[in-house]
């Protein structure tokens, strides 16, 4: 027979069959298993695994257990030992000089760069460049200028005195 549980009854009637209940929940409980066929079947179907599982003794473990599993153990090795074993000798074979092979590349392109990058002086400006001017300072400077221009074409030296 394939009968569903009542909808309300599914989760206390596992506690029910364990015997997890409180005496008013568990009368509740034998009262509707009584009247329900398809709880009482689910019901007793549990009470039967319980009975079994109570009754089940496990078998000793023998006294070497431990020593012959730690032994097994490091025989299997590890997982990734296993999967990698296939592939050990060809890493000899190929991987030490592809590794050597990999190092010289590097080592070359770190000695062509090198070689390659020159530095450059920067030439110097003739002239000087300011980042940021107020209006009234550069006013100031073109009259200092003005001034200066008047004065070397007032002030000029004598030909004659300089040769002495």
């Amino acid at each position: 027979m394939n009968r569903t549980i009542c909808g309300e009854y599914a989760e206390t009637l596992m506690e029910f069959v364990a015997g997890r209940l409180d005496t008013d929940a568990k009368a509740r409980m034998e009262l509707h298993v009584e009247s329900c066929p398809a709880c009482r079947e689910l019901a007793a179907g549990q009470r039967a695994v319980w009975e079994t599982l109570n009754g089940w003794k496990a078998a000793p473990a023998p006294a070497d257990f431990d020593r012959r599993l730690y032994a097994r153990i490091e025989r299997e090795g590890s997982w990734w030992d296993r999967m990698l074993s296939p592939f050990r000798p060809a890493m000899l074979r190929w991987g030490l000089p592809a590794a050597a092979a990999a190092g010289l590349v590097v080592m070359a392109g770190i000695m062509v760069v090198d070689r390659s990058v020159e530095v450059r002086p920067v030439p110097e400006k003739a002239s000087i460049q300011l980042d940021s001017l107020r209006p009234d300072q550069a006013e100031s400077a073109l009259e200092d200028m003005e001034m200066l221009r008047e004065m070397n074409g007032v002030v000029r030296p004598d030909p004659a005195a300089s040769t002495m």
